[in-house]
């Protein structure tokens, strides 16, 4: 298909009350027509926070379950990612993890790679070691959460996909860097970004503007409110991303190099 639909979902999140925020944001998807793919923020069933024994989700929890529910009833894609507890060795870990959840039940995931360090995030969460790049109607699409866009390395595209999807909670305090970081993700890497960020407050008071954005393969954001929640859905065109893929081949004078996984 030469078309993608997207759907992005900017909203307030309630503290660590996943069958809550699960059930407004179900009522803010009453409006989506039609979409192959909803894009929810980072943490959307509790908000950001460091401890994850406080709460936490498994591969077999209800959130995992409602989003099941939801790319079924949507015949959608639905993503976001949650606190995960998973054991290794008989140990309980936790991750950041995207879970990519098609609308025939099947699911795949991206663990966050990059931990918030400056937050503790490295603390408390086990760090993914997997680039995850995942097919939907003919796109090829990277899998990200928040921190990572900081990271260009981890993040280049290496003509192995269109779209580079970002998750977030992301505080108002480095707003001015999300917008930047974004969009030079764009342009460096010729691909549409799509940037999901949370709105609202937490119960520490950091405040969230949201500035979630779609931005096309030029660094072109489409224009969104910034500081409410809302959701939009708009189209990807595969053949304005080749158009200019073809005429500005930048992709073909980048540097090889390889990621050594230390």
């Amino acid at each position: 298909m030469d078309d993608l639909r997207v759907t992005i979902v900017q909203c307030d999140l309630i503290w660590q009350n996943p069958a809550e925020n699960c059930k407004r944001i179900e009522r803010q998807l009453e409006s989506v027509d039609q979409t192959d793919l909803v894009v929810l923020p980072e943490f959307f069933s509790t908000g950001f926070y460091q401890d994850p024994k406080q709460k936490y989700e498994t591969m077999d929890s209800d959130t995992v379950l409602w989003m099941t529910k939801m790319a079924s009833s949507l015949d959608a894609v639905v993503t976001g990612s949650v606190v995960m507890q998973v054991m290794d060795k008989d140990v309980p870990i936790y991750l950041n993890r995207m879970l990519w959840v098609c609308p025939d039940g099947t699911i795949d995931w991206y663990d966050k790679r990059h931990l918030f360090r400056y937050g503790g995030e490295h603390h408390h969460y086990s760090a993914g070691n997997e680039r995850k790049i995942v097919q939907q109607n003919g796109w090829s699409i990277a899998l990200f959460v928040c921190y990572d866009v900081r990271f260009p390395v981890w993040c280049r595209n290496r003509s192995d996909y269109d779209v580079a999807l970002y998750v977030a909670n992301w505080p108002n305090a480095r707003q001015y860097a999300w917008d930047t970081l974004v969009r030079a993700r764009a342009i460096e890497n010729q691909c549409y970004v799509m940037a999901v960020n949370r709105v609202g407050k937490n119960p520490e008071g950091e405040e969230f503007q949201g500035g979630s954005a779609i931005i096309n393969p030029l660094g072109v954001p489409l224009p969104l409110p910034e500081q409410e929640e809302h959701v939009l859905t708009t189209t990807l065109s595969k053949s304005a991303l080749q158009e200019i893929r073809a005429d500005f081949p930048a992709a073909m004078d980048q540097d090889d190099f390889m990621i050594i996984d230390g």
